[in-house]
């Protein structure tokens, strides 16, 4: 029996509905980039180009001129925006100075500390939170929130040197939570639920409760508070759950490596590479921007002017110079040199690097030889470099395995869920990622908090108000510069 022309539309139709979440996120996610893209404006370059090739991009990042961190660049605003309150502290958004350079060594003080303390105080944080959160033999959980409250407790124990009550928990896993999924755009931002977090810190700081000496360069206690949130219980927090979600994500998916690692708990070799070929996949940054303060001349032909905008893609960075960079290798570290690949995870000595580049890898070894003692992850979900969904996992215990039949079940449950949570998501992040761009486009707190600090230096020197820089334009932005960072890959 053959159909008519007109009974074939009701089953297009159909196929079309069934079929969106193949296809319908990777149109929105592209649709959300053009978007970002006319409302932020050409912001900058991005690196690496035709003209700054993977070969000579840390080069670039490493001139002595690369060293803008917000002063300058409209990007900024959705910066501080995202990383609100206190941005203008956050060691990350400080510009070249005495007060970075305090603020620095500060942070890497208080994240020092011997190898078997710090990997000892990490495996007892998690052992104490998945006691409480994963009590039964088989867990459903989101990664990326089953990180947060260890790292919550550790960087709080690391802090005020004692354990993180459980109120204080909540404080912290909610302020982190709130800033990453601002960031990822799937929840608008909540300033109430930081400050709460922020009072709590005012009252430590009051009560002399802090066993550090802060900089004398944060002159005021809500500086130091919100230096002591941007630095710990935002960044670090966030980073490394995130970093432990990619981890542990890929050892549900790659169930060789998890049943080698398994097997050998103590190999840090083998478990090293791991992490180094996991981080190069799913680096932790999308796109770090920094503004030249001075002319910069590369030589045959490559210069950039003061002011423009650098924007450097560590996923392109990272994919190039590889053999199959798109083929997940642990074995790839052991044919190839560190110094000549392409890979800076914790960012390069010359710029700014992670304050946490030796701590990081101590701890995140420490958790994962924890999970693995204790569970078989297994998953199915997409993994991407931004990880929205928070890497759903299913937690069994492992002396007490799953039947086959109802792991195939679960599996194929969590594939089918993470399709259809993914369409609703790229819709939703359209939607909130617009908005959000163009609320902090409005507020403009990075060009605010600068002419207000140009405004208060030029009354204390008895000068006029400084007038905006020469070819900047009416919002105080730089002079565009060819190509464009639509949008810092959160």
């Amino acid at each position: 029996m053959r159909r008519t022309p007109g009974a074939l539309g009701p089953v297009a139709g159909v196929a079309l509905a069934l079929s969106a979440p193949y296809w319908l996120p990777s149109a929105v996610v592209a649709l959300r980039v053009k978007v970002f893209a006319r409302v932020n404006g050409p912001e900058g370059v991005i690196v690496p180009n035709e003209q700054v090739g993977p070969d000579r991009f840390e080069e670039l990042y490493g001139h002595p001129a690369a060293n803008g961190r917000s002063r300058g660049a409209g990007l900024s605003d959705l910066f501080w925006y995202w990383l609100s309150p206190g941005p203008e502290v956050h060691q990350e958004h400080l510009e070249p100075g005495p007060r970075y350079d305090a603020v620095a060594r500060t942070t890497t003080a208080i994240l020092a500390g011997s190898s078997a303390r710090l990997s000892a105080a990490a495996t007892r944080c998690a052992a104490a939170v998945l006691d409480e959160l994963v009590p039964g033999d088989v867990t459903l959980v989101r990664l990326r929130d089953l990180m947060m409250p260890v790292w919550a407790e550790f960087f709080h124990e690391l802090v005020f040197h004692e354990p993180c009550p459980p109120g204080v928990r909540e404080l912290i896993t909610g302020n982190a939570a709130d800033v990453v999924d601002s960031l990822k755009n799937t929840r608008l931002r909540h300033m109430a639920r930081r400050r709460r977090l922020t009072r709590y810190l005012l009252r430590r700081l009051a009560a002399g409760d802090l066993p550090h000496a802060l900089p004398a360069e944060l002159a005021s206690p809500l500086e130091r508070a919100h230096y002591l949130q941007g630095a710990f219980f935002n960044t670090a927090v966030v980073q490394m759950s995130e970093a432990m979600a990619h981890l542990l994500l890929v050892l549900a998916t790659e169930q060789d490596v998890q049943r080698r690692l398994a097997a050998r708990p103590e190999d840090d070799h083998d478990l090293g590479n791991v992490m180094n070929e996991t981080l190069r996949m799913y680096p932790l940054f999308g796109i770090a921007h920094r503004i030249t303060t001075a002319d910069i001349d590369l030589g045959d032909g490559v210069a950039y002017p003061a002011g423009t905008v650098l924007c450097f893609d560590y996923p392109a960075y990272h994919a190039s110079g590889h053999e199959n960079p798109e083929v997940f290798d642990p074995g790839r570290w052991d044919r190839v040199s560190m110094r000549d690949a392409h890979h800076i995870p914790f960012g390069i000595a010359a710029n700014r690097p992670c304050p946490a580049w030796r701590l990081a890898p101590l701890v995140m070894r420490a958790v994962t030889r924890e999970m693995l003692r204790r569970f078989t992850l297994h998953s199915s979900v997409s993994h991407t470099r931004s990880i929205p969904h928070r890497a759903p996992c299913l937690l069994v215990a492992r002396d007490r395995p799953l039947p086959r039949h109802r792991l195939i079940a679960v599996l194929g449950f969590m594939r089918l869920r993470d399709r259809w949570e993914d369409l609703g998501r790229s819709v939703l992040q359209l939607v909130l990622g617009t908005w959000m761009v163009r609320d902090a486009r409005r507020l403009r707190l990075t060009q605010r908090y600068f002419a207000q600090q140009d405004a208060a230096a030029a009354r204390a020197a008895g000068r006029p108000r400084p007038a905006a820089a020469p070819g900047a334009a009416a919002d105080g932005r730089p002079p565009g510069a060819s190509g464009g960072c639509p949008y810092p890959h959160g």
